[in-house]
């Protein structure tokens, strides 16, 4: 049983990083429930790995009979996720002012790009729109190319969905406390923001040139820093920052100490990336890994998330699991009396709404007649 074991969540199917959050709190043992709607549910979502966990309830809330049937879901549970824009639930008849009054202990989280309120609140964007206006994405490329997109880690998923599970399982621990639920207003450029604090610390420090890509220590710019292409085209990283580590870089990669001596001297890295590379390419990532892996040089080879699962420290750790013949990150944190655990690869939509319905209350004839008037399916 996980740590979140008893607790219920009822999540509004959305995409990105509230369904991720879900995917974490059932991982943790929550008994989550998705409101998947009736036009446009796949069945492929039983393959979307953020489906794991979790139950699947079909409700048109277009139908007056919909929103009651949601309304009485709220008094069984612990938190509804958001994921829309703001005033969407409001315009449903499903707002946190309605649910709380249902359930005042109801942890409402709402999910959005830009935030509840401001002048882009209503705005159409996605992850790299919501990192644009940061610093994160201006930092991410190479010194004359154009900003690189980091996948969608640092607003979707880092600044939203982590920031979901972090805001609800603070809420949840408060209203055990007080007897009463809030609303959260998790927005990715919030969680962009938070992201990027040591850079801001950096920038005041006189550590960090703010106007300028792969120029910085941790940006591509530094030698000790970097990704290298090796012999066979595959690449390692290497992250020998502190001086110890450094030393054992050199030792182990064979550097002279009158070319590569002046570790931190930005006006030198430039030159120390070519020569450094040279070095690289003289051998194999496997070679390399025999040489550098397991040591403090801080060495990695770089794998595709496809072959990241075959990585004997990934193998060791299982970091890795298959559902349903889809291989996928395992549940993390890692909980020592009440592990966290995948239950089941997810329902295909509405595959749950009797079951999940009959727990709550509802009688047999009830969902008859729901499912009659076009409220549930």
């Amino acid at each position: 049983m996980g740590p979140l074991n008893g607790y219920t969540v009822i999540e509004l199917a959305g995409i990105g990083p509230a369904p991720m959050g879900g995917m974490m709190l059932a991982d943790m043992g929550a008994e989550v429930i998705r409101i998947d709607r009736a036009a446009g549910a796949s069945h492929l979502a039983m393959k979307d790995v953020s489906s794991r966990g979790k139950k699947s309830v079909v409700l048109n809330l277009k139908e007056a009979a919909g929103i009651d049937t949601l309304l009485r879901m709220v008094e069984n549970a612990d938190v509804l996720i958001d994921p829309f824009r703001p005033g969407v639930c409001e315009k449903l008849g499903i707002g946190p002012d309605t649910c709380l009054a249902r359930n005042p202990k109801l942890v409402f989280a709402r999910m959005t790009g830009w935030g509840q309120e401001g002048p882009l609140a209503q705005a159409a964007g996605h992850d790299i729109n919501y990192i644009s206006i940061t610093g994160a994405l201006f930092a991410t490329g190479t010194r004359d190319g154009k900003p690189v997109p980091p996948l969608n880690l640092v607003g979707d998923m880092g600044g939203g969905g982590m920031l979901l599970v972090t805001g609800v399982l603070a809420a949840l621990l408060e209203a055990t406390n007080s007897g009463k639920g809030q609303v959260i207003d998790v927005a990715m450029v919030d969680g962009a923001a938070q992201l990027m604090w040591m850079f801001h610390s950096f920038q005041h420090l006189g550590l960090w040139d703010a106007s300028k890509r792969e120029s910085n220590m941790l940006d591509g710019g530094a030698h000790y820093y970097n990704t290298y292409e090796c012999a066979d085209g595959e690449y390692v990283s290497i992250g020998a920052i502190e001086p110890q580590f450094y030393a054992l870089l050199k030792q182990h990669a064979g550097l002279s100490e009158d070319v590569f001596g002046d570790q931190n001297n930005p006006a030198k890295w430039p030159q120390m990336k070519v020569q450094l590379a040279a070095v690289f390419k003289q051998k194999t990532q496997a070679q390399w890994c025999e040489i550098m892996e397991g040591t403090d040089v801080c060495f990695a080879p770089v794998l595709s998330f496809v072959d990241a699962p075959a990585h004997p420290a990934n193998v060791a750790r299982q970091t890795y699991i298959e559902v349903d013949g889809v291989t996928q990150p395992a549940p993390a944190p890692r909980f020592s009396r009440t592990p966290s655990m995948v239950r089941n690869a997810g329902s295909g939509p509405g595959q749950d709404t009797d079951t999940v319905l009959a727990a709550m209350g509802f009688g047999v004839r009830e969902i008859a007649q729901l499912r009659e008037q076009g409220a549930i399916a």
